[in-house]
Protein backbone atom coordinates (compact mmCIF):
# COMPACT_ATOMS: atom_id res chain seq x y z
CA UNK A 1 0.00 0.00 0.00
CA UNK A 2 1.05 3.58 -0.57
CA UNK A 3 2.40 5.59 2.35
CA UNK A 4 0.30 8.53 1.22
CA UNK A 5 2.95 10.69 -0.44
CA UNK A 6 1.59 10.01 -3.93
CA UNK A 7 -2.03 9.32 -3.03
CA UNK A 8 -3.30 12.79 -3.94
CA UNK A 9 -1.93 12.27 -7.43
CA UNK A 10 -2.20 8.55 -8.12
CA UNK A 11 -4.97 7.43 -5.72
CA UNK A 12 -7.33 10.32 -6.31
CA UNK A 13 -11.10 10.16 -6.51
CA UNK A 14 -13.81 8.21 -4.69
CA UNK A 15 -12.82 4.71 -5.82
CA UNK A 16 -9.73 4.70 -3.57
CA UNK A 17 -11.85 4.57 -0.42
CA UNK A 18 -13.63 1.47 -1.73
CA UNK A 19 -10.43 -0.58 -2.00
CA UNK A 20 -8.53 0.38 1.16
CA UNK A 21 -7.76 -1.93 4.07
CA UNK A 22 -10.92 -1.02 5.95
CA UNK A 23 -13.06 -1.69 2.88
CA UNK A 24 -11.44 -5.11 2.47
CA UNK A 25 -11.92 -5.95 6.15
CA UNK A 26 -15.58 -4.93 6.01
CA UNK A 27 -16.10 -7.03 2.91
CA UNK A 28 -14.62 -10.06 4.67
CA UNK A 29 -16.91 -9.49 7.63
CA UNK A 30 -19.85 -9.03 5.28
CA UNK A 31 -19.17 -12.54 4.00
CA UNK A 32 -19.13 -13.95 7.51
CA UNK A 33 -22.37 -12.18 8.38
CA UNK A 34 -24.06 -13.35 5.19
CA UNK A 35 -22.79 -16.90 5.77
CA UNK A 36 -24.35 -16.97 9.23
CA UNK A 37 -27.70 -15.56 8.07
CA UNK A 38 -27.88 -17.84 5.03
CA UNK A 39 -26.99 -20.85 7.19
CA UNK A 40 -29.80 -19.99 9.58
CA UNK A 41 -32.25 -19.75 6.66
CA UNK A 42 -31.14 -23.21 5.54
CA UNK A 43 -31.57 -24.65 9.03
CA UNK A 44 -27.86 -25.19 9.66
CA UNK A 45 -27.66 -23.01 12.76
CA UNK A 46 -30.05 -21.18 15.11
CA UNK A 47 -31.41 -17.85 13.92
CA UNK A 48 -30.46 -16.15 17.19
CA UNK A 49 -26.84 -17.23 16.78
CA UNK A 50 -26.79 -15.93 13.20
CA UNK A 51 -28.06 -12.54 14.31
CA UNK A 52 -25.41 -12.32 17.03
CA UNK A 53 -22.69 -13.12 14.48
CA UNK A 54 -24.00 -10.64 11.93
CA UNK A 55 -24.16 -7.85 14.52
CA UNK A 56 -20.50 -8.41 15.33
CA UNK A 57 -19.39 -7.89 11.72
CA UNK A 58 -18.42 -4.20 11.86
CA UNK A 59 -14.94 -3.35 10.69
CA UNK A 60 -14.54 -0.47 13.14
CA UNK A 61 -14.55 -2.99 16.00
CA UNK A 62 -11.38 -4.73 14.77
CA UNK A 63 -7.69 -3.85 14.78
CA UNK A 64 -6.58 -4.00 11.15
CA UNK A 65 -2.88 -3.85 11.98
CA UNK A 66 -3.13 -6.70 14.48
CA UNK A 67 -5.06 -8.91 12.07
CA UNK A 68 -2.49 -8.15 9.38
CA UNK A 69 0.36 -9.02 11.71
CA UNK A 70 -1.26 -12.31 12.67
CA UNK A 71 -1.93 -13.21 9.02
CA UNK A 72 1.60 -14.57 8.68
CA UNK A 73 0.62 -17.53 10.84
CA UNK A 74 -1.57 -19.18 8.17
CA UNK A 75 -0.63 -17.00 5.20
CA UNK A 76 -3.80 -14.92 4.91
CA UNK A 77 -5.81 -12.46 7.01
CA UNK A 78 -9.04 -14.50 7.00
CA UNK A 79 -7.84 -16.89 9.71
CA UNK A 80 -7.02 -14.25 12.34
CA UNK A 81 -10.16 -12.32 11.45
CA UNK A 82 -12.30 -15.40 12.05
CA UNK A 83 -10.57 -15.88 15.42
CA UNK A 84 -11.21 -12.25 16.32
CA UNK A 85 -14.85 -12.52 15.29
CA UNK A 86 -15.28 -15.75 17.24
CA UNK A 87 -13.85 -14.07 20.34
CA UNK A 88 -16.22 -11.13 19.97
CA UNK A 89 -19.56 -12.96 19.63
CA UNK A 90 -21.37 -14.38 22.66
CA UNK A 91 -20.48 -17.95 23.63
CA UNK A 92 -23.74 -19.42 22.37
CA UNK A 93 -22.97 -18.21 18.84
CA UNK A 94 -19.20 -18.68 18.77
CA UNK A 95 -19.40 -22.32 17.71
CA UNK A 96 -21.15 -21.36 14.47
CA UNK A 97 -18.73 -18.70 13.17
CA UNK A 98 -17.29 -19.56 9.73
CA UNK A 99 -19.13 -22.87 9.65
CA UNK A 100 -18.49 -24.79 6.42
CA UNK A 101 -16.21 -22.11 4.92
CA UNK A 102 -12.49 -21.86 4.25
CA UNK A 103 -10.17 -18.85 4.26
CA UNK A 104 -10.24 -18.47 0.49
CA UNK A 105 -14.03 -18.29 0.54
CA UNK A 106 -13.73 -15.25 2.78
CA UNK A 107 -11.02 -13.49 0.78
CA UNK A 108 -12.36 -14.26 -2.69
CA UNK A 109 -15.89 -13.16 -1.83
CA UNK A 110 -14.41 -10.04 -0.24
CA UNK A 111 -12.51 -9.41 -3.48
CA UNK A 112 -15.77 -9.60 -5.40
CA UNK A 113 -17.52 -7.25 -2.96
CA UNK A 114 -14.67 -4.75 -3.04
CA UNK A 115 -14.68 -4.89 -6.84
CA UNK A 116 -18.45 -4.50 -7.03
CA UNK A 117 -18.42 -1.46 -4.77
CA UNK A 118 -15.50 0.04 -6.66
CA UNK A 119 -17.27 -0.60 -9.98
CA UNK A 120 -20.45 1.08 -8.75
CA UNK A 121 -18.51 4.24 -7.92
CA UNK A 122 -16.35 3.98 -11.04
CA UNK A 123 -19.41 3.72 -13.26
CA UNK A 124 -20.73 6.99 -11.87
CA UNK A 125 -17.44 8.71 -12.62
CA UNK A 126 -17.34 7.26 -16.12
CA UNK A 127 -20.88 8.35 -16.79
CA UNK A 128 -20.01 11.93 -15.81
CA UNK A 129 -17.12 11.79 -18.28
CA UNK A 130 -19.57 10.54 -20.91
CA UNK A 131 -22.01 13.37 -20.22
CA UNK A 132 -19.24 15.93 -20.70
CA UNK A 133 -18.04 14.27 -23.90
CA UNK A 134 -21.55 13.98 -25.33
CA UNK A 135 -22.03 17.69 -24.70
CA UNK A 136 -18.80 18.48 -26.54
CA UNK A 137 -19.70 16.17 -29.42
CA UNK A 138 -23.00 18.01 -29.85
CA UNK A 139 -21.68 21.52 -29.27
CA UNK A 140 -18.70 21.20 -31.61
CA UNK A 141 -20.24 18.96 -34.26
CA UNK A 142 -19.52 21.60 -36.91
CA UNK A 143 -16.21 22.91 -35.55
CA UNK A 144 -13.69 21.92 -38.22
CA UNK A 145 -10.15 21.01 -37.18
CA UNK A 146 -7.21 19.27 -38.75
CA UNK A 147 -7.29 15.50 -38.60
CA UNK A 148 -3.94 14.03 -37.74
CA UNK A 149 -2.30 10.83 -38.94
CA UNK A 150 1.12 9.78 -37.59
CA UNK A 151 1.11 13.18 -35.80
CA UNK A 152 0.94 15.01 -39.15
CA UNK A 153 -2.00 17.01 -40.47
CA UNK A 154 -4.43 14.90 -42.49
CA UNK A 155 -7.88 15.59 -44.01
CA UNK A 156 -10.21 17.62 -41.78
CA UNK A 157 -12.45 16.33 -39.02
CA UNK A 158 -14.54 18.20 -36.48
CA UNK A 159 -13.92 18.48 -32.78
CA UNK A 160 -17.39 17.06 -32.34
CA UNK A 161 -16.27 13.88 -34.11
CA UNK A 162 -13.13 13.77 -31.99
CA UNK A 163 -15.21 14.02 -28.82
CA UNK A 164 -17.60 11.38 -30.16
CA UNK A 165 -14.66 9.04 -30.68
CA UNK A 166 -13.58 9.63 -27.09
CA UNK A 167 -17.15 9.03 -25.94
CA UNK A 168 -17.27 5.73 -27.78
CA UNK A 169 -14.37 4.37 -25.74
CA UNK A 170 -15.95 5.47 -22.46
CA UNK A 171 -19.32 3.97 -23.45
CA UNK A 172 -17.69 0.66 -24.35
CA UNK A 173 -15.96 0.54 -20.97
CA UNK A 174 -19.26 1.18 -19.19
CA UNK A 175 -20.96 -1.59 -21.20
CA UNK A 176 -18.32 -4.14 -20.24
CA UNK A 177 -18.22 -2.93 -16.65
CA UNK A 178 -21.98 -3.41 -16.34
CA UNK A 179 -21.81 -6.88 -17.83
CA UNK A 180 -19.12 -8.05 -15.44
CA UNK A 181 -20.78 -6.37 -12.46
CA UNK A 182 -24.06 -8.13 -13.21
CA UNK A 183 -22.92 -11.59 -14.28
CA UNK A 184 -19.36 -12.28 -13.23
CA UNK A 185 -18.83 -10.90 -9.72
CA UNK A 186 -19.84 -14.01 -7.84
CA UNK A 187 -19.76 -15.42 -4.35
CA UNK A 188 -16.98 -17.86 -3.54
CA UNK A 189 -18.15 -20.66 -1.26
CA UNK A 190 -16.78 -24.15 -1.55
CA UNK A 191 -15.16 -25.11 1.71
CA UNK A 192 -11.86 -26.92 1.86
CA UNK A 193 -11.76 -28.34 -1.69
CA UNK A 194 -14.88 -26.96 -3.38
CA UNK A 195 -17.39 -29.65 -2.34
CA UNK A 196 -19.09 -28.04 0.69
CA UNK A 197 -18.99 -31.51 2.24
CA UNK A 198 -19.07 -30.04 5.75
CA UNK A 199 -22.65 -28.84 5.15
CA UNK A 200 -24.04 -32.08 3.79
CA UNK A 201 -27.11 -31.41 1.66
CA UNK A 202 -27.36 -27.79 2.87
CA UNK A 203 -24.40 -26.48 0.88
CA UNK A 204 -26.27 -25.20 -2.17
CA UNK A 205 -29.06 -23.49 -0.17
CA UNK A 206 -26.42 -21.72 1.92
CA UNK A 207 -24.53 -20.67 -1.22
CA UNK A 208 -27.73 -19.26 -2.71
CA UNK A 209 -28.50 -17.39 0.48
CA UNK A 210 -25.04 -15.80 0.65
CA UNK A 211 -25.34 -14.60 -2.95
CA UNK A 212 -28.75 -13.09 -2.23
CA UNK A 213 -27.56 -11.44 0.98
CA UNK A 214 -24.52 -9.85 -0.69
CA UNK A 215 -26.04 -8.97 -4.06
CA UNK A 216 -23.49 -11.02 -5.95
CA UNK A 217 -24.00 -13.63 -8.65
CA UNK A 218 -24.36 -17.28 -7.67
CA UNK A 219 -21.76 -19.39 -9.49
CA UNK A 220 -22.50 -22.83 -10.87
CA UNK A 221 -19.67 -24.19 -8.72
CA UNK A 222 -16.83 -22.84 -6.56
CA UNK A 223 -14.05 -21.13 -8.52
CA UNK A 224 -11.10 -21.44 -6.13
CA UNK A 225 -8.70 -22.33 -8.94
CA UNK A 226 -10.67 -21.18 -11.99
CA UNK A 227 -9.72 -17.50 -12.12
CA UNK A 228 -11.50 -16.19 -15.21
CA UNK A 229 -13.51 -13.80 -13.03
CA UNK A 230 -10.36 -12.11 -11.78
CA UNK A 231 -9.01 -12.04 -15.34
CA UNK A 232 -12.18 -10.32 -16.56
CA UNK A 233 -11.97 -7.70 -13.80
CA UNK A 234 -8.36 -7.10 -14.83
CA UNK A 235 -9.32 -6.86 -18.49
CA UNK A 236 -12.14 -4.35 -18.06
CA UNK A 237 -9.96 -2.23 -15.78
CA UNK A 238 -7.25 -2.27 -18.42
CA UNK A 239 -9.81 -1.45 -21.11
CA UNK A 240 -11.09 1.48 -19.07
CA UNK A 241 -7.58 2.81 -18.50
CA UNK A 242 -6.87 2.43 -22.20
CA UNK A 243 -9.90 4.57 -23.07
CA UNK A 244 -8.82 7.18 -20.51
CA UNK A 245 -5.21 7.18 -21.69
CA UNK A 246 -6.23 7.76 -25.32
CA UNK A 247 -8.29 10.82 -24.39
CA UNK A 248 -5.67 12.17 -22.01
CA UNK A 249 -2.94 11.73 -24.61
CA UNK A 250 -4.97 13.58 -27.23
CA UNK A 251 -5.67 16.43 -24.83
CA UNK A 252 -2.01 16.84 -23.92
CA UNK A 253 -1.01 16.80 -27.59
CA UNK A 254 -3.66 19.33 -28.58
CA UNK A 255 -2.61 21.53 -25.66
CA UNK A 256 1.00 21.85 -26.89
CA UNK A 257 2.13 25.44 -27.37
CA UNK A 258 2.59 24.92 -31.10
CA UNK A 259 -0.96 23.58 -31.46
CA UNK A 260 -2.93 25.28 -28.67
CA UNK A 261 -6.35 23.95 -29.68
CA UNK A 262 -7.23 22.76 -26.17
CA UNK A 263 -6.30 23.88 -22.69
CA UNK A 264 -7.36 23.28 -19.11
CA UNK A 265 -8.69 26.18 -17.10
CA UNK A 266 -8.52 25.01 -13.51
CA UNK A 267 -8.44 26.82 -10.18
CA UNK A 268 -5.56 29.09 -9.25
CA UNK A 269 -2.36 27.13 -8.84
CA UNK A 270 -3.34 24.22 -11.06
CA UNK A 271 -1.11 23.47 -14.02
CA UNK A 272 1.86 25.48 -12.81
CA UNK A 273 5.53 24.58 -12.72
CA UNK A 274 8.09 24.54 -9.91
CA UNK A 275 10.55 26.54 -12.03
CA UNK A 276 8.81 28.00 -15.09
CA UNK A 277 6.34 30.79 -14.21
CA UNK A 278 4.79 30.84 -17.68
CA UNK A 279 3.70 27.18 -17.69
CA UNK A 280 0.02 26.26 -17.86
CA UNK A 281 0.16 22.50 -18.00
CA UNK A 282 -2.97 20.38 -18.66
CA UNK A 283 -2.22 18.78 -15.32
CA UNK A 284 -5.45 16.81 -14.92
CA UNK A 285 -4.97 15.14 -18.30
CA UNK A 286 -1.34 14.46 -17.39
CA UNK A 287 -2.38 12.77 -14.15
CA UNK A 288 -5.10 10.80 -15.92
CA UNK A 289 -2.46 9.47 -18.30
CA UNK A 290 -0.05 8.80 -15.42
CA UNK A 291 -2.63 6.83 -13.46
CA UNK A 292 -3.80 4.89 -16.50
CA UNK A 293 -0.21 4.08 -17.42
CA UNK A 294 0.13 1.82 -14.38
CA UNK A 295 -2.69 -0.48 -15.48
CA UNK A 296 -0.91 -2.72 -18.03
CA UNK A 297 1.62 -4.01 -15.52
CA UNK A 298 -1.06 -4.70 -12.93
CA UNK A 299 -3.25 -6.45 -15.51
CA UNK A 300 -0.27 -8.59 -16.46
CA UNK A 301 0.36 -9.47 -12.81
CA UNK A 302 -3.20 -10.70 -12.38
CA UNK A 303 -3.16 -12.68 -15.61
CA UNK A 304 0.19 -14.13 -14.66
CA UNK A 305 -1.26 -15.38 -11.38
CA UNK A 306 -4.12 -17.23 -13.10
CA UNK A 307 -2.56 -20.70 -13.03
CA UNK A 308 -3.79 -22.23 -9.76
CA UNK A 309 -2.86 -25.78 -8.79
CA UNK A 310 -5.44 -28.53 -8.23
CA UNK A 311 -8.29 -27.52 -5.88
CA UNK A 312 -6.40 -24.81 -3.94
CA UNK A 313 -3.37 -22.87 -5.09
CA UNK A 314 0.03 -22.49 -3.44
CA UNK A 315 0.81 -18.80 -3.84
CA UNK A 316 -1.08 -17.75 -6.97
CA UNK A 317 -4.14 -16.77 -4.94
CA UNK A 318 -1.98 -14.63 -2.64
CA UNK A 319 -0.33 -12.97 -5.65
CA UNK A 320 -3.65 -11.42 -6.69
CA UNK A 321 -4.47 -9.36 -3.61
CA UNK A 322 -2.31 -6.29 -4.02
CA UNK A 323 -2.40 -6.03 -7.83
CA UNK A 324 -6.20 -6.20 -7.73
CA UNK A 325 -6.48 -3.42 -5.17
CA UNK A 326 -3.90 -1.30 -6.96
CA UNK A 327 -5.54 -1.83 -10.34
CA UNK A 328 -8.96 -0.77 -9.06
CA UNK A 329 -7.37 2.19 -7.30
CA UNK A 330 -5.36 3.41 -10.28
CA UNK A 331 -8.34 2.93 -12.62
CA UNK A 332 -10.45 5.05 -10.31
CA UNK A 333 -7.73 7.68 -10.18
CA UNK A 334 -7.40 7.75 -13.97
CA UNK A 335 -11.13 8.23 -14.47
CA UNK A 336 -11.29 10.86 -11.71
CA UNK A 337 -8.55 12.91 -13.35
CA UNK A 338 -10.11 12.54 -16.78
CA UNK A 339 -13.38 13.86 -15.43
CA UNK A 340 -11.50 16.78 -13.88
CA UNK A 341 -9.73 17.50 -17.17
CA UNK A 342 -12.99 17.45 -19.13
CA UNK A 343 -14.62 19.77 -16.61
CA UNK A 344 -11.75 22.23 -17.09
CA UNK A 345 -11.43 21.84 -20.85
CA UNK A 346 -11.36 24.98 -22.99
CA UNK A 347 -11.78 24.59 -26.74
CA UNK A 348 -10.09 27.26 -28.88
CA UNK A 349 -12.12 27.11 -32.08
CA UNK A 350 -10.20 29.99 -33.65
CA UNK A 351 -6.89 28.21 -33.14
CA UNK A 352 -8.37 25.06 -34.66
CA UNK A 353 -9.28 26.97 -37.80
CA UNK A 354 -5.96 28.79 -37.94
CA UNK A 355 -4.04 25.50 -37.73
CA UNK A 356 -6.29 24.04 -40.40
CA UNK A 357 -5.58 26.94 -42.74
CA UNK A 358 -1.83 27.02 -42.04
CA UNK A 359 -1.05 24.59 -44.86
CA UNK A 360 -3.15 26.55 -47.36
CA UNK A 361 -5.21 23.58 -48.47
CA UNK A 362 -2.54 20.87 -48.52
CA UNK A 363 -4.55 18.58 -46.28
CA UNK A 364 -7.40 18.67 -48.85
CA UNK A 365 -5.18 17.14 -51.52
CA UNK A 366 -7.05 13.85 -51.30
CA UNK A 367 -10.28 15.69 -52.06
CA UNK A 368 -8.81 17.15 -55.24
CA UNK A 369 -7.42 13.81 -56.40
CA UNK A 370 -10.75 12.05 -55.79
CA UNK A 371 -12.66 14.79 -57.62
CA UNK A 372 -10.24 14.57 -60.56
CA UNK A 373 -10.95 10.85 -60.99
CA UNK A 374 -14.69 11.48 -60.82
CA UNK A 375 -14.70 14.52 -63.15
CA UNK A 376 -12.59 12.70 -65.76
CA UNK A 377 -14.93 9.71 -65.61
CA UNK A 378 -11.93 7.49 -64.95
CA UNK A 379 -9.79 8.87 -67.74
CA UNK A 380 -7.38 9.90 -65.00
CA UNK A 381 -7.02 6.87 -62.72
CA UNK A 382 -6.77 7.09 -58.98
CA UNK A 383 -3.02 6.53 -58.85
CA UNK A 384 -2.31 8.99 -61.67
CA UNK A 385 -4.54 11.60 -60.03
CA UNK A 386 -2.84 11.09 -56.68
CA UNK A 387 0.60 11.41 -58.25
CA UNK A 388 -0.34 14.56 -60.17
CA UNK A 389 -1.76 16.28 -57.10
CA UNK A 390 1.20 15.08 -55.00
CA UNK A 391 3.60 16.76 -57.44
CA UNK A 392 1.81 20.07 -57.02
CA UNK A 393 1.82 19.60 -53.21
CA UNK A 394 5.60 19.14 -53.25
CA UNK A 395 5.95 22.35 -55.24
CA UNK A 396 3.80 24.20 -52.73
CA UNK A 397 5.84 22.85 -49.82
CA UNK A 398 9.02 23.92 -51.61
CA UNK A 399 7.70 27.48 -51.79
CA UNK A 400 7.03 27.58 -55.54
CA UNK A 401 3.56 28.98 -55.00
CA UNK A 402 0.15 28.57 -53.39
CA UNK A 403 -1.38 25.13 -53.84
CA UNK A 404 -4.58 26.47 -55.42
CA UNK A 405 -2.60 28.37 -58.03
CA UNK A 406 -0.35 25.41 -58.78
CA UNK A 407 -3.32 23.08 -59.19
CA UNK A 408 -5.06 25.59 -61.45
CA UNK A 409 -1.93 25.78 -63.63
CA UNK A 410 -1.65 22.02 -64.13
CA UNK A 411 -2.98 21.07 -67.60
CA UNK A 412 -4.15 17.61 -66.53
CA UNK A 413 -6.14 19.04 -63.62
CA UNK A 414 -7.58 22.08 -65.40
CA UNK A 415 -8.79 19.89 -68.25
CA UNK A 416 -11.43 18.58 -65.83
CA UNK A 417 -11.57 21.01 -62.89
CA UNK A 418 -12.21 24.76 -63.13
CA UNK A 419 -10.51 27.16 -60.72
CA UNK A 420 -13.79 27.76 -58.91
CA UNK A 421 -14.17 24.02 -58.37
CA UNK A 422 -10.58 23.73 -57.14
CA UNK A 423 -11.25 26.45 -54.57
CA UNK A 424 -14.36 24.60 -53.42
CA UNK A 425 -12.41 21.38 -53.07
CA UNK A 426 -9.82 23.12 -50.90
CA UNK A 427 -12.51 24.31 -48.46
CA UNK A 428 -12.28 21.95 -45.44
CA UNK A 429 -15.99 22.22 -44.70
CA UNK A 430 -16.74 20.40 -47.97
CA UNK A 431 -14.77 17.29 -47.08
CA UNK A 432 -16.28 15.93 -43.91
CA UNK A 433 -18.04 12.92 -45.38
CA UNK A 434 -20.28 11.09 -42.87
CA UNK A 435 -19.06 13.08 -39.88
CA UNK A 436 -22.50 14.36 -38.86
CA UNK A 437 -24.03 10.89 -39.12
CA UNK A 438 -21.23 9.30 -37.10
CA UNK A 439 -21.72 11.87 -34.35
CA UNK A 440 -25.48 11.37 -34.38
CA UNK A 441 -25.15 7.59 -34.15
CA UNK A 442 -22.67 7.83 -31.28
CA UNK A 443 -24.91 10.21 -29.36
CA UNK A 444 -27.97 8.03 -29.98
CA UNK A 445 -26.11 5.00 -28.66
CA UNK A 446 -24.98 6.97 -25.60
CA UNK A 447 -28.49 8.18 -24.81
CA UNK A 448 -29.82 4.64 -25.14
CA UNK A 449 -27.11 3.32 -22.84
CA UNK A 450 -27.47 5.94 -20.15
Amino acid sequence: MSDGLFDGVLAAGPVAEQVGDRAWLQAMLDFEGALALASAEAGVLPADAAELIARSCRAEDYDIAEIGARAVGIGNPAGPLVRALTARVPAEAAAYVHLGATSQDVSDTAAMLVTARAFDVLRGELRECGVLLARSAETYAGTVMAGRSLLQQAPPVTFGLTAAGWLSGIAAAIDRLDEIRRDRLAVQFGGAVGTLAALGDKGIPVLSGIARQLGLAEPALPWHTERSRIAEVAAVSGQTCGAVAKIARDITLLAQTEIGELSERGPAGSGGSSTMPHKRNPVAAVLAAGSAGQAPGLVAALLGAAAHEHQRAAGSWHAEWRPLSELLRTTGSAVHWLRTSLERLHVDTHRMRANLDETAGLLLAENVATALVSASEGAVGRQAATDTVADRCREALAGTGELADLLAADPVITKYLERRRIDELLDPTTYLGSTDEFIRRTLDNWRTQS
